[in-house]
């Protein structure tokens, strides 16, 4: 019996967040925070995690490895090349998952061969053969991607993806790589090679949709109607451009209208949404939207009399989902200044975080108790904040917020004196700006005279109330390199100047991350 006929009534999601999501300007993730996330997704029960690109870096290589060594209920996915070299790193790193998946690519448009593989036709079937029949040796779960399939010959399109099944692709993916396709457009191309491919029963039809033209969750979902049973997105649609289709609204679409959709995602855990995607926004610094589908702070709120009254009298007068749905009444756990180390630590490994060490621990709990210090009630998402915060301070030894004083009153300057170590040696500075948060910003330059470029400065509350942590997002470019920093505290001018600290810290490195690939799937 074929994979297909046995899958059928199931939609395969396939979480590319690590991968994709990491791609976009200033969202790179450590390896530590892939595992969070990984772990998350897994919670949630995710089918297929792409960790990462191996063969992209090092640092890239040991994340997969380590994402494959932490999740074991979730496939875990390395991309590679059509190229041998990318294979090996793929298979290597993939060695420690329970389940391991391999998924190659090479370009079949026009436009892809010609200009930017330089390669006839011929030799890119020749090639995306070679590398399926390669990964082939690693596993036997290998998806297969022609790289800008929306703007490739029909004809061609299904010659490569009958050979590529032939040579052992248990899915093969149909990415629209630019975002160029309309629905019914994307819905027929997935239905047309269904039908003329004569071997397309022996493989899983998948999609990777991006949303340059806000069309990505819309393409995906026309392709399920016509027979894809996998689809590649991420949390919070993040992605490189406009980002990728949204994990959150293909789920709770094909959940919402099972009325219509022949496959369902019944094996997802859909409350484990929402602390997924603050999860993602916190560790990348890209805040949600407040009217975003699903996740955003707006998404179950009510404004108007008129939709409040209905509500009321009945909930699904303006309201086609619970919010229980995805999550948003499971953040009822609140910690407190009397809460123990066994509370603490239970609740963290709920959340899918797990210390490696006593040590480790007893610092985290220790930060724990300082913060029930200032903040009454601690809840879920300051807890998250709180480990990414520890995450960011282990990783920063070279650069460290000692002290920071600002005095800030009407009519006058505002003045920032702050203490910073570098390198085990403290140093101080006192500067003015236009506000706080400047004039702190001021002060770190006038020590470390970065030579960085400020392309952005967020800041996002984590609870409500005027108690919550406040969650700073610092991006910085210098040479062409961009980062993120991140900080948090209840007092947002130290958060800010932690956030500046990390964000010095990461773009002083060399460069841990580069990506050889030179056209995303």
């Amino acid at each position: 019996m074929s994979e297909t006929s046995t899958t059928a009534d199931k939609l395969i999601i396939f979480d590319t967040t690590l991968r994709d999501g990491e791609q976009s300007p200033g969202a790179s993730m450590t390896m530590d925070e892939k595992v969070r996330i990984a772990r998350a997704l897994e919670k949630m029960r995710v089918d297929v995690i792409e960790a990462g690109f191996p063969v992209a870096s090092v640092g890239d290589f040991e994340a997969v490895k380590a994402v494959a060594e932490a999740v074991k209920d979730s496939t875990i996915c390395g991309l590679a090349r059509a190229l041998d070299k990318d294979i090996d790193r793929a298979g290597e790193a993939l060695k420690p998952a329970n389940s391991g998946r391999i998924h190659t690519f090479i370009a079949t448009s026009p436009i892809h061969m010609k200009s930017k593989l330089r390669m006839s036709p011929e030799q890119v079937l020749e090639q995306a053969v070679r590398a399926v029949k390669k990964a082939r040796q690693y596993t036997d779960n290998v998806e297969f991607s022609p790289e800008d399939a929306g703007r490739s010959d029909l004809d061609f399109l299904c010659r490569v993806l009958e050979a590529v099944i032939d040579a052992g692709a248990s899915t093969v993916n149909i990415p629209d790589t630019v975002g160029y396709n309309i629905p019914s457009q994307f819905g027929a191309l997935i239905h047309n090679l269904r039908e003329r491919i004569p071997n397309s029963d022996r493989a899983i039809f998948s999609v990777h949709c991006h949303n340059d033209l806000g069309l990505a969750t819309a393409n995906s979902l026309a392709a399920v109607m016509n027979g894809a049973r996998q689809v590649e997105c991420t949390i919070n649609g993040l992605g490189e451009r406009a980002g990728n289709a949204s994990l959150e609204e293909v789920v709770m679409t094909v959940k919402t209208r099972r009325d219509i959709f022949p496959c369902s995602v019944d094996h997802l855990d859909t409350t484990q949404i929402m602390s997924c995607s603050r999860l993602v926004s916190g560790i990348t610094g890209f805040a949600v939207q407040p009217n975003k589908a699903i996740v955003g702070a707006n998404a179950f709120a009510h404004e108007s009399g008129i939709h409040q009254d209905g509500v009321l009298k009945h909930r699904e007068t303006y309201e086609i989902m619970r919010a229980e749905d995805v999550g948003l009444t499971t953040n009822r756990m609140v910690l407190g200044k009397h809460s123990g180390r066994n509370a603490f630590r239970t609740r963290l490994k709920e959340l899918g975080v797990e210390f490696k060490s006593e040590s480790e621990l007893n610092e985290a709990f220790s930060r724990f108790k300082e913060l029930a210090d200032k903040k009454h009630e601690i809840y879920d998402d300051d807890l998250q904040a709180l480990v990414t915060e520890a995450s960011v301070e282990a990783g920063n030894e070279w650069v460290k917020l000692v002290a920071l004083k600002v005095c800030s009153e009407t009519g006058e300057i505002p003045v920032a004196t702050i203490s910073i170590d570098v390198d085990g040696e403290e140093k101080e500075s006192t500067s003015e700006g236009s506000g706080p948060v400047d004039a702190a910003f001021k002060a770190i330059e006038k020590i470390m005279n970065s030579g960085t470029e400020l392309l952005l400065y967020s800041v996002n509350n984590i609870t409500t109330g005027t108690d919550s942590q406040g969650e700073v997002t610092v991006r910085l470019e210098k040479g062409g390199r961009i980062v993120n920093g991140q900080g948090a505290d209840t007092d947002i001018v130290i958060a800010s100047a932690r956030a500046y600290v990390n964000a010095l810290n990461k773009i002083m490195e060399p460069e841990a991350r580069s990506h050889p690939q030179t056209g995303d799937v």
